[in-house]
């Protein structure tokens, strides 16, 4: 059995993940949802990362999951405490130093098409979810999106790259070369959208479930 620690995105909450948590668990697994200090302005990437070895103190045979934005905080939790694996779910890689502001270019992000928030990232979630989804967004006022992403290097932790392929946030072909650029990673794939967390829960957990068995 591990336990997955699940790191929420950009503007989300714990919240995101409660469709996957009972899946994991049905599946013999103990999961926990962080919830990152995203309105806290005083919060930097310090806090963000002791905030998730705080929720998974103790524990063991860990897998870390950070989705979206929450791939800036997931590698600084394996600086903090024992990581077994590392998944980057739609995630954005930061390098050592970069700022949240400069990612942007840095990456080459070809954008999202002038679409609206419905269309990027609400297409394949059912209505009332991703209507409860908009209700439950938060603002990310922190310090740590004005900070540089404190690491000198990736973390030597073994590390997979999960992109979904209906992304509308980060489409597939832009995502398969970011996880070849910025860690050398094939990018293993999922039938979904950005949000795949509310889309398509039982077909992620089934997939980290496998991450797990293949590691351990």
């Amino acid at each position: 059995m591990a336990t997955f620690g699940l790191i929420h995105g950009g503007g989300g909450s714990a919240w995101d993940w409660h469709l996957v948590v009972p899946e994991l668990r049905r599946l013999g697994h103990d999961a926990v949802a962080v919830q990152l200090p995203s309105e806290d302005e005083t919060a930097g990437w310090d806090a963000y990362g002791d905030t998730v070895a705080s929720a998974l103190e103790a524990r063991h045979e860990l897998v870390v999951v950070g989705h979206s934005l929450g791939a800036f905080t997931a590698p600084l939790a394996c600086e903090r405490t024992s990581v077994e694996k590392l998944v980057l779910l739609a995630g954005m890689i930061p390098a050592p130093g970069e700022l949240f502001s400069e990612w942007w270019s840095n990456v080459r992000y070809p954008g999202a098409g002038g679409r609206d928030d419905d269309e990027i990232f609400y297409h394949d979630v059912p209505g009332p979810l991703a209507d409860e989804a908009k209700r439950r967004s938060r603002n990310e006022s922190s310090r740590a999106l004005r900070e540089p992403w404190p690491l000198a290097a990736w973390p030597d932790t073994s590390t997979a790259y999960l992109l979904c392929r209906d992304d509308r946030m980060f489409p597939p072909t832009w995502a398969r070369a970011h996880a070849r650029e910025r860690l050398g990673l094939d990018a293993d794939e999922i039938d979904a959208g950005h949000y795949v967390t509310l889309s398509r829960p039982r077909e992620l957990a089934a997939r980290l479930d496998a991450y797990w068995r293949a590691a351990s």
